[in-house]
């Protein structure tokens, strides 16, 4: 997708962006699974190396969870893993695999396709979807927190506009 501006379309409400939620929690759900088992490993090879003993721990999930420093950096990892799904596919396509099936595209208010630091900012005020929320009491509109913070906007794609890759 080129970063011109596309076609007029509607912007989506806020049962079309929760149907997209759903799938899109549940494939970051995976991510952040999928991460943490790598960060389990590459912290386990850390210790078996000898960069680190158990820290009076028995059990090595124990020694992650009561040391400061593994335990942040393990979950900094596996947030970051989530964040990178989302602002990827976002600057990418505009579409994440759950927008995708709802026929959702994320863009500028323009048109155009949003760049990763927009991607970023959209990050903390989307609040695990509660940003969208705000579009049950803007129904003229329907923008959500996030799209007001970074001047964006989801519309909801034709069927053939909708078609191709990620």
């Amino acid at each position: 997708m080129n970063n011109s501006p596309q076609e007029n379309f509607p912007r989506a409400g806020f049962r079309r962006r929760f149907g997209s939620w759903v799938y899109d929690f549940l494939i970051a759900f995976a991510v952040y699974m999928v991460a943490g088992a790598a960060s389990f490993l590459i912290m386990f090879l850390g210790y078996y190396v000898g960069l680190y003993g158990m820290q009076g721990e028995q059990h090595f999930s124990d020694t992650i969870a009561n040391t400061y420093w593994l335990k942040w950096s393990n979950e900094f990892w596996k947030i970051a893993w989530v964040s990178f799904f989302f602002v990827f596919f976002w600057s990418r396509s505009g579409q994440t695999l759950g927008m995708k099936a709802w026929r959702l595209r994320l863009q500028n208010q323009d048109g155009t396709r949003i760049n990763k630091t927009t991607g970023v900012k959209r990050l903390l005020p989307t609040l695990l979807g509660l940003g969208n929320l705000t579009i049950i009491f803007d129904r003229k509109n329907k923008l959500s927190l996030q799209d007001r913070l970074t001047n964006t906007e989801v519309v909801v794609l034709s069927l053939e506009a909708n078609k191709g890759r990620l």
